[in-house]
């Protein structure tokens, strides 16, 4: 474990089950809109959508695969964009476009063979109550919707698009080794390919 990043959520110390919950899990599951990214939709003036990512979560999202956590992508909205983002960074399990995200999280933790109390869910607002309360880790951004904040069992450090995915993953990662181990993996050049 890597307590000198942990102790910076007093959470893990006030709830004694999170912390074993957070080293079981083998799934996270990420909003796209108001997590992955600051929640803001620009257009151009054909219609096209953009959105900006942090490149912080790409890592994040890169790396939890390769010490056991799989990672998934439920959203609402589909863009050229955002397929183009999750395709870089090689997200198994996307579901753009989905609007009965519980219908999703369920057919997706049959698939893996796993149950709900083994999953993360991250999201920032309403539509993703449908699944939050029903997962092992409930996680918002600092500035999600406050009813989606009194369902979380953590409210993050970072607000949405500053790093969220990365904050989640240091925290998964923290829970079961040293971050520098965690991260020794990131380091080689083979993992950028």
């Amino acid at each position: 474990m890597d307590m000198a990043f942990l102790t910076s959520y007093p959470v893990l110390n006030n709830d004694l089950t999170l912390l074993p919950t957070l080293q079981a899990l083998k799934l996270v599951v990420f909003d796209v809109d108001g997590v992955l990214t600051d929640g803001r939709l620009l257009y151009t003036e054909h219609g096209e959508t953009l959105k900006r990512f942090n490149v912080k979560d790409g890592v994040a999202m890169k790396l939890l695969p390769q010490w056991g956590v799989q990672v998934a992508v439920i959203t609402a909205k589909d863009s050229a964009p955002l397929r183009q983002r999750m395709k870089e960074l090689k997200v198994a399990h996307f579901y753009p476009g989905c609007h009965n995200k519980a219908a999703a999280f369920n057919e997706l933790i049959a698939q893996l063979g796993i149950t709900s109390a083994e999953a993360a869910y991250v999201g920032d607002d309403v539509i993703d109550l449908q699944v939050m309360p029903n997962v092992g880790v409930a996680l918002c951004p600092a500035d999600a919707h406050i009813l989606v904040q009194r369902y979380c069992h953590l409210v993050l450090n970072k607000s949405a698009g500053e790093g969220v995915a990365r904050e989640v993953a240091d925290m998964v990662l923290a829970s079961r080794m040293p971050l520098e181990q965690a991260y020794e993996l990131a380091q080689k050049p083979e993992f950028e390919k």
